[in-house]
């Protein structure tokens, strides 16, 4: 079975790259531009992994994460924060909401896939 992923950044470019790394590798990827369209996205996409960005008009990263941690379906789905950001503040915040880890733009395909594959036990 092919594995699901929802990526949510506000930036084409990142939601390009992101696409252009995991498509190759088998993965079907879903993309949503901000929170509220990745949380209106969960029904259609019921993704096994999501990737989300921080910074985002509408609903950031953490409103988003706390959206799908409150939601049953979905409360046991891992989430990637992918952020320019890095401080320990808001990796700490990202924890508390229910991100599983935490990836600093730019990234390298070959390390996004390699933290897919152990966040997804692969």
């Amino acid at each position: 079975m092919t594995t699901r992923i929802l990526a949510v950044d506000d930036s084409p470019t990142i939601r390009a790259l992101v696409a252009k790394a995991l498509r190759p590798a088998g993965f079907d990827v879903s993309l949503a531009s901000d929170g509220v369209e990745g949380v209106e996205a969960l029904p259609q996409v019921d993704p096994d992994l999501i990737i989300t960005d921080i910074n985002m008009p509408r609903m950031d990263g953490f409103g988003l994460i706390e959206s799908v941690r409150a939601n049953e379906a979905y409360s046991e789905v891992p989430i990637l924060v992918l952020t320019t950001e890095s401080g320990a503040d808001l990796k700490a915040r990202a924890r508390a909401a229910g991100a599983t880890g935490w990836i600093v733009k730019p990234f390298e395909d070959a390390r996004l896939l390699a933290v897919i594959d152990r966040v997804l036990g692969r």
